[in-house]
């Protein structure tokens, strides 16, 4: 995990809701922000990422429902 990532999520509160995430999800996530080649982009993804963390109710825009154990 790049380190700007981290550090956001930890800033946010969020790591623990990251790690919650399937693995599939969170690779996803690394992915496509880093290969953003703009740093705009990569702010613009990041932020969102951490907002669908927060509200934990969306992934890529998409519907989420987390799987209960």
């Amino acid at each position: 995990m790049p380190g700007f990532v981290r550090e956001a999520l930890e800033q946010h509160g969020l790591m623990a809701a990251y790690q919650a995430r399937p693995p599939y999800q969170r690779n996803d996530y690394i992915g496509w922000i880093t290969r953003a080649k703009r740093p705009e982009t990569k702010d613009k993804r990041l932020a969102q990422m951490l907002d669908e963390l927060a509200s934990g109710d969306r992934y890529m825009k998409m519907p989420y429902q987390a799987k209960r154990p």
